[in-house]
């Protein structure tokens, strides 16, 4: 028995950003202490100024990179973003959300972060 096939995407892109909050102090540090929430606020409207309806910005709770966040993440692609500034945002909307290509100093691998690899936030 063959499965139906997918329906199309309902968005080319989908975006999740971060925002994820712990308290001042804690060791893993958080994405929202680090900016993410204005820098999510700026991507939102630049894509929206730039005409992408059809790639969807979302918050996300912990994406356990924190030590590394801001954080963002892109799929279909599974390319994650390390972002620190408008500028860096700019890039990542012009290069990877319009055009397709990668802004690979800004890219995360799987190896990067703490020791231990993927875990429970």
């Amino acid at each position: 028995m063959s499965l139906p096939p997918d329906p199309p995407p309902y968005f080319r892109l989908h975006v999740f950003v971060c925002t994820n909050r712990r308290p001042d102090g804690h060791p893993r540090g958080s994405c929202a202490a680090k900016g993410s929430e204005r820098l999510r606020d700026y991507l939102k409207a630049r894509a929206k100024e730039l005409g992408l309806g059809d790639v969807r910005i979302n918050s996300a709770g912990c994406l356990d990179r924190c030590e590394l966040g801001p954080t963002m993440v892109v799929y279909p692609e599974g390319v994650w973003y390390q972002y620190r500034s408008t500028e860096d945002i700019d890039e990542i909307l012009s290069t990877h959300l319009v055009r397709g290509g990668r802004v690979e100093r800004l890219m995360l691998r799987p190896e990067d972060g703490p020791a231990g690899g993927y875990g429970v936030a």
